[in-house]
């Protein structure tokens, strides 16, 4: 009788172990960080992308003072990060406050960690900007080819609040050579973004970002913005993709203009600077 107890509870084990070791492949079967098929390595030596995330690190609700550890999805600034620098772009790396950029440590979790994550946490160079980011005020738009935000739950918090980024943003629209490019909570940073006449520069734009699905899935709705929402206040054409967890989903869009670039959520970290690029490159 032992025996057979002993077996039942091994195979069990057995099954355990089996199952988290296959979990990250699971997970990447069933659409969570996918590898953009068209994907290509271009040779942009001369270029520039800056790529701007947010400076907020709790998760909370409105009044509360504490709350748990977030702020930028690790995925969606690593990816971005080395698709421009395995183009030979050069990357700098900015903020809402500049300084040390909170990433959301639940992003490192072992079963949606990519492998750009993996690079990162190998590279004391990238390292090294994402703890002395630039701060916003400072950035020289005009120097930049590509500019870019990333999501992350403190996005939520700063990035659709920020009068400056508005006014970044507002600057590369009207750079004849700046792509603009977000994912996820990213978006938030062109909701403040306005054109000479004073108009929302994203109206009428067909744009996406993370779903009002996909944050209730997760639980996380109390957070003060959601780009759904946000997005179509301002005017924007929004548009999705849904899946059975909206956090499988995937979809990137370039706007009838190819100045903007924007990814539903962490999935389009991969095609949407890649499509930034091929915009540049078909510009050439």
């Amino acid at each position: 009788m032992k025996k057979k107890i002993y077996r039942i509870i091994g195979l069990v084990l057995v099954f355990v172990i089996l199952f988290f070791v296959s979990l990250p492949t699971l997970l990447h079967k069933a659409g969570l960080h996918p590898q953009y098929k068209d994907s290509k390595v271009y040779n942009f030596k001369n270029k520039k992308a800056v790529i701007i995330t947010t400076s907020h690190n709790l998760l909370n609700k409105p009044g509360e003072k504490e709350g748990k550890l977030t702020g930028v999805f690790a995925s969606e600034l690593t990816v971005p990060y080395y698709e421009f620098l395995d183009s030979g772009v050069q990357v700098d790396v900015a903020s809402v406050k500049g300084g040390e950029i909170p990433i959301d440590p639940e992003s490192f979790f072992y079963a949606v960690k990519t492998i750009e994550d993996k690079r990162y946490l190998k590279d004391k160079l990238f390292q090294d900007k994402v703890k002395n980011s630039i701060l916003i005020d400072n950035l020289k738009i005009d120097d930049y080819d590509f500019v870019f935000i990333s999501g992350g739950w403190g996005a939520a918090y700063d990035l659709g609040y920020s009068e400056i980024l508005g006014e970044k943003i507002s600057q590369a629209y009207y750079s004849e050579k700046t792509i603009i490019g977000a994912v996820c909570h990213g978006v938030l940073g062109f909701i403040k973004a306005k054109d000479s006449l004073g108009k929302l520069i994203i109206k009428n734009r067909r744009m996406t970002g993370v779903t009002n699905k996909q944050i209730k899935e997760l639980g996380i709705d109390f957070t003060p913005q959601h780009p759904e929402d946000e997005l179509i206040k301002a005017g924007a054409i929004f548009e999705s993709k849904t899946a059975f967890r909206d956090a499988f989903a995937d979809l990137t869009i370039t706007d009838d203009n190819a100045k903007f670039v924007t990814g539903q959520n962490q999935n389009a970290g991969h095609e949407t600077p890649q499509k930034m690029m091929d915009i540049l490159k078909r510009k050439l």
